[in-house]
């Protein structure tokens, strides 16, 4: 019965992706800027290029805002960022990013942990998931899981259930999206 669940489940997503597809890009400009790092302690280690950053976490890299409690950044040698941050129950892991496209437009994202991979340009939050997109402030679409993955240069969405715990797992609904209409423009 939980795998004819789970086809349904990923059939489901397979249609949102449809919805979802129509969205701008992130931000490029934000991949030449700098990354700024802000926390109570910070540990670097030059040779390989890695930084643990310690409580009340604030990184911004252009338009694109991170927070936790706890992160991991390593920098490979082209100069990309993979960057791990933790959450914790008083202070959730959450980023928010503004969008090509019209001017108002963000995706925001929170989970108990973030990963966020700069080269290959995909976001995975994971751990009661929820991830938003936004115009002018208001919720247009929002999806939230266990797990969320999105690959900004397939402009793919992959919401994934758990996979050991079964309690978890028997916790209804493993995944839920709202999406907003989308119109579209009349060609002249």
């Amino acid at each position: 019965m939980r795998n004819k669940q789970y086809g349904v489940f990923f059939i489901l997503l397979s249609l949102c992706y449809g919805f979802f597809s129509s969205f701008a890009i992130a931000e490029k400009a934000d991949r030449d800027k700098a990354l700024i790092l802000n926390a109570d302690s910070v540990s670097v280690d030059d040779v390989d290029q890695r930084y643990i950053l310690k409580g009340d976490i604030l990184l911004v890299k252009g338009s694109i805002v991170i927070t936790g409690a706890d992160s991991v950044i390593q920098i490979d040698p082209e100069g990309y960022q993979a960057i791990q941050i933790q959450g914790t129950p008083e202070l959730v892991a959450s980023i928010r990013e503004r969008r090509e496209g019209p001017a108002e437009e963000f995706m925001q994202g929170r989970g108990k942990e973030i990963l966020y991979d700069n080269k290959n340009e995909v976001l995975t939050l994971i751990g009661e998931a929820n991830f938003k997109r936004l115009l002018n402030m208001q919720t247009l679409d929002n999806l939230s899981g266990w797990k969320i993955q999105y690959d900004d240069q397939q402009q793919r969405y992959l919401v994934i259930p758990p996979t050991t715990d079964a309690s978890l797992l028997s916790s209804p609904p493993l995944a839920r999206a709202i999406l907003s209409p989308r119109r579209k423009t009349p060609i002249k």
